[in-house]
């Protein structure tokens, strides 16, 4: 019986190695078709954003049309074509258009180019802006859109923090005072979360920045920037209040009470009853028996709210003039600057596949019943 059980310890490590290599092999497999899937999402997304921006083609025309008007403007602006008769000026202008449509490949069918366009869109490198300059006075769109990306970050990371936190923080603390005033209070104020930000914002502009003179009206940082990076940062979280401060107004409430409405129903759950029977601190009780199993709800909640806020970027970063990707495709929008459309495209792409990606992961951990690529139990 005592060499069995010792032959049992043995093994145990072998086995346990085993089942270690095996729950990496699921892993990676299940990260692995999940990329793919989402790069093939990507791929279409992109590939639609092309198509519309260029109005399948007809923006090609509208260039063509361009190309034509500058060349007749510099031949009749040039002295040297002036004794050319109407039929030599029309043969040459013919031929630098034609050359000039071959040169930007505007000769090409655009379903062909199209892919060209894709491939250049999915890596960022679609050449010069047509219209606007990055701060350093470069056309490049890569520059453009990679010098606005850290402000939107730093704003949205932000707001978005802050934004889980209080809502947690305010939720479980509904749930404690069920129809106290202070509940009665947050559930009247929950309407106010179906007006966006940008909304609120104006009114804070209003309030903090015209009338209490307390806040700055916009952009990312004091000008003259301090040259002291501790007063920098400073700077940035001054500048950053009001936004922040419109993303919490609009999106709070309404979070807080849903997620209060979680908790509250996980605490008349048969096994709370219990533990409180067992005296269990009410703390232990919160986070084990109620907090845990509502995560889930909570983490995907909060993702899709992650996403909504996502698509109200450009509105509210133009409201603030914070200078991020937001504002940049409003700016080309009204420019018309193609490329720039579509790097701004590929770039919120790029960032809702990172949040959905993260997001089957943090449920998996979150909820104890997902079995990551296994054939057995629920699946993501």
């Amino acid at each position: 019986m005592e060499a069995t059980q010792i032959e049992k310890r043995v093994e145990r490590p072998e086995v346990e190695e085993r089942k270690s290599d095996s729950d990496f092999m699921r892993i990676a497999k299940y990260m692995g078709v999940r990329l793919v899937l989402l790069a093939i999402t990507i791929v279409i997304g992109v590939y639609l954003a092309v198509l519309i921006a260029n109005m399948g083609g007809y923006v090609d025309e509208i260039r063509k049309g361009v190309i034509k008007e500058q060349v007749g403007m510099q031949i009749r602006g040039n002295p040297a074509y002036e004794d050319l008769t109407a039929e030599e000026r029309q043969k040459l202008m013919a031929e630098m258009v034609a050359q000039e449509i071959r040169r930007l490949g505007l000769d090409e069918p655009f379903i062909i180019r199209s892919f060209g366009f894709l491939e250049q869109a999915l890596t960022l490198n679609l050449g010069r802006a047509e219209y606007m300059t990055s701060d350093t006075g470069s056309k490049q769109v890569r520059l453009i859109l990679l010098e606005r990306l850290p402000a939107t970050l730093v704003m949205w990371g932000a707001s978005n923090l802050l934004v889980f936190i209080l809502s947690l923080l305010i939720a479980l603390g509904l749930s404690r005072k069920y129809g106290t005033f202070f509940d009665k209070m947050i559930i009247a104020l929950t309407p106010t979360s179906s007006a966006p930000a940008w909304f609120y914002g104006l009114f804070l502009i209003l309030i903090f920045a015209v009338v209490l003179e307390i806040a700055p009206f916009g952009g990312l940082v004091a000008a003259p920037p301090p040259e002291n990076k501790l007063r920098y940062a400073l700077s940035v979280l001054r500048h950053l209040a009001l936004p922040a401060g419109a993303i919490l107004v609009s999106s709070v409430p309404l979070t807080a009470y849903n997620w209060r409405t979680f908790f509250l129903i996980y605490s008349s759950e048969d096994y709370v009853d219990m533990a409180k029977a067992k005296g269990l601190s009410s703390s232990k009780i919160e986070r084990r028996y109620i907090l845990r199993p509502t995560l889930p709800t909570i983490v995907t909640s909060f993702a899709l709210l992650v996403i909504t806020l996502w698509t109200g970027a450009i509105i509210l970063e133009t409201v603030f003039n914070w200078p991020g990707i937001g504002k940049a495709y409003n700016q080309a929008i009204g420019l018309y600057d193609t490329p720039v459309i579509v790097g701004n495209t590929v770039i919120y792409a790029y960032l809702l596949a990172i949040t959905v990606f993260l997001l089957d992961f943090i449920y998996a951990l979150v909820d104890p019943r997902v079995q990551v690529g296994s054939g057995t139990g629920n699946q993501l």
